[in-house]
């Protein structure tokens, strides 16, 4: 997961600390040479999330993936707000999303990020 904003208060909504999380779904999957172009796109693709979890449903790791490059995440973080994770706006939000995950995997940078955790 990449994104989170903390909120350590309860509220009514949530009575317990939470944050916003946004990560990766479906992740990309490996390619080959003789790949068609079609086939090509539709494994490369990324399926976002955005939600609201618990932070007991959190584990933490030491991968960091924003202190490389903060610059390439101001755009996420501008998009992904608890105002834009409303049922209406949320499409809107993944897109956005899934935008900036699939520039940065092109990009070929942070490949442990776009690869399943296997523990």
């Amino acid at each position: 997961m990449t994104l989170y904003l903390p909120f350590d208060d309860a509220n009514k909504q949530r009575p317990y600390g939470h944050c916003l999380v946004a990560g990766i779904d479906k992740y990309p999957r490996s390619i080959v040479r003789s790949m068609s172009r079609k086939a090509i796109l539709k494994r490369t693709a990324i399926r976002p999330f955005v939600k609201m979890v618990n932070y007991n449903h959190i584990m933490p790791t030491r991968y960091n993936f924003e202190s490389r490059d903060e610059s390439s995440f101001n755009g996420l973080k501008e998009s992904v707000t608890v105002e834009t994770i409303q049922p209406a706006k949320r499409t809107h939000t993944r897109l956005a999303v899934k935008k900036i995950f699939e520039a940065k995997h092109k990009a070929g940078k942070s490949k442990w990020f776009f690869s399943k955790l296997r523990f």
